[in-house]
């Protein structure tokens, strides 16, 4: 009976261990997500680079909307940032994720000659390795658009390019932050576990 009572204790121990562990690590990765996302924007930005979210046929996403319209704002008050719009053609997308961008932009004012077009991207990872082809070393400062949540592991990613960028964060459709955010704290855990795990 009393080796019992020991036994449960401790793996009542463990298990309060492993939770308190979990949401500390929570606590640590929200509270990153959080100061990325409310960091001061500089004005006239060499360029902007727009990640790409899902595309319905021809149709930005509500998630994808937002980052656009962000990113539009932005543009219009600072008439010599370029554009990097970044994402390739998934299933069910009739046109690439950067074309979309680039389709509404134009449609809130902002001139083609502005726009570049990144399409070959899969990820978050090629969004920025594809679009730094169209950074030269005289721009240096730059802005990353996405949604609040996905701000601090873009800039992060940008960092391992050697990119010292600001996040402009876009909202994040109220009926997806809870899927977003999960989705979001284990996307990071992969990130930093083949960041640091020795090959």
């Amino acid at each position: 009976m009393l080796q019992r009572i020991k036994r449960n204790k401790k793996w009542f121990i463990s298990i309060m261990i492993i939770l308190v562990s979990g949401f500390s690590y929570i606590g640590y990765l929200q509270l990153n997500m959080f100061s990325s996302s409310n960091k001061e924007i500089p004005e006239n930005a060499d360029y902007l680079i727009i990640l790409g979210a899902r595309v319905k046929g021809t149709t930005p996403s509500l998630s994808l909307q937002y980052r656009i319209d962000a990113a539009a704002e932005y543009l219009n008050e600072n008439e010599n940032t370029i554009a990097i719009a970044s994402g390739g053609q998934g299933p069910g997308e009739d046109i690439s994720e950067a074309e979309a961008i680039k389709k509404e932009l134009m449609n809130q004012g902002i001139s083609e000659s502005r726009i570049f077009i990144e399409n070959q991207s899969t990820s978050t990872d090629e969004n920025i390795m594809f679009s730094k082809k169209f950074i030269s070393n005289e721009m240096k400062v730059g802005l990353l658009v996405t949604n609040d949540y996905h701000v601090f592991r873009g800039t992060s990613i940008a960092k391992d390019y050697d990119l010292s960028i600001v996040g402009i964060p876009a909202k994040t459709p109220a009926i997806s932050i809870p899927r977003s955010y999960i989705r979001e704290y284990l996307a990071l855990t992969k990130y930093y576990i083949l960041k640091y795990t020795p090959l």
